[in-house]
């Protein structure tokens, strides 16, 4: 029997108004504030620009600021190593993250409110003589630094895993780590991001290095919502809230703190 003919004549009209009478109530869902009957959790991590236990700064802590005040719960914002963030976010031990990125096994515990994207980078040596992205692998002498449980862009997680699995990758919980392994020649690379330019331009490195682009696209990074903590009508409300930011200019700004207004205006518009 084909489908068409248990269609009654009258299904699509009620069809339609049950979409319509829905509609205004998700929206309403949506644009409601987030449910602060408890303390939230969240977790900085410590990158470049983005967040630095030193000055207490950075893009991260000031996206925090802003969820804090927009929301008006209270929130318990502590730093720990990356690892450990994605871990919690798992098992509904935190609630929160910021500037991450998603792939599918992240996708199933954790949801996303995009607020920037960013392109990556391979910082080499200049004395490892790579010219383009695709010599590194072919090198059997040389090492790339890592990030453990870092993500990046689709080439830069191929590179990653390609010499993971030929025992080149040498990981730690942290950017300052890797800068001195690669200045000590331990390591030969390591991804980077805009995030990372101060760093990247400091004297030694800027002299010892250079930096070659992957051929991918910028990638989106979010607030990360913890799938077995927030509600899915919670998770909408906290992404309106991201998506408000953005439209009335706010994460720009924050941007624009940090880097010169083009690059702001270039991560925070996609």
């Amino acid at each position: 029997m084909r489908t068409e003919s248990l269609l009654r004549p009258f299904a699509l009209p009620v069809l339609l108004t049950l979409a319509v009478a829905s509609a205004p109530g998700a929206l309403a869902s949506e644009t409601a504030p987030p449910d602060c009957s408890r303390t939230y959790t969240l977790a900085l991590h410590e990158h470049g620009l983005l967040y630095s236990r030193q000055t207490g700064e950075g893009i991260d802590k000031d996206i925090a600021d802003e969820l804090v005040r927009r929301s008006g719960c209270r929130f318990n914002i502590v730093a720990m190593p990356r690892a450990r963030i994605w871990q919690l976010i798992e098992s509904g031990g935190l609630d929160f993250s910021l500037s991450g990125i998603a792939n599918p096994q992240r996708e199933r515990f954790a949801a996303f409110a995009w607020y920037f994207s960013n392109k990556y980078y391979l910082l080499v040596r200049r004395d490892a003589g790579i010219q383009r992205v695709a010599d590194f692998p072919r090198a059997p002498g040389l090492r790339l630094g890592a990030i453990r449980s870092f993500r990046y862009s689709p080439s830069a997680n191929r590179l990653v895993d390609e010499l993971d699995a030929s025992l080149r990758v040498s990981y730690a919980t942290g950017l300052a780590p890797l800068y001195e392994t690669l200045l000590a020649n331990r390591i030969q690379g390591m991804i980077v991001e805009p995030f990372d330019y101060p760093a990247v331009e400091s004297t030694h490195l800027r002299q010892q290095t250079t930096i070659l682009e992957f051929d991918d696209p910028p990638v989106p990074h979010g607030l990360i919502v913890s799938r077995a903590a927030i509600p899915p009508a919670e998770q909408a409300r906290w992404r309106a809230l991201i998506d408000r930011m953005r439209a009335d200019g706010t994460v720009e700004r924050i941007f624009e703190k940090y880097f010169k207004p083009d690059l702001a205006r270039e991560m925070t518009r996609f």
